[in-house]
């Protein structure tokens, strides 16, 4: 299956203009994360991964010590 990914930019990213921007694309199963200034590189992941870093990072829980 190939899809066309539609990229929304993030309203905290330089005023949403210009190419410092972090953007999110979501397909079925996939979170797809890249920068607007590199947009060949994406990193990949899913919602239930990527709630469990934020979760992590809230709460300090990925301290290491």
């Amino acid at each position: 299956m190939n899809q066309t990914l539609r990229w929304q930019k993030s309203t905290f990213s330089d005023g949403g203009e210009g190419d410092t921007c972090v953007e999110l694309a979501v397909s079925l199963t996939t979170l797809h994360l890249r920068e607007s200034d590199t947009p060949g590189t994406v990193l990949t992941t899913t919602p239930s991964a990527l709630a469990s870093l934020l979760k992590g990072i809230r709460t300090g829980g990925l301290e290491s010590g």
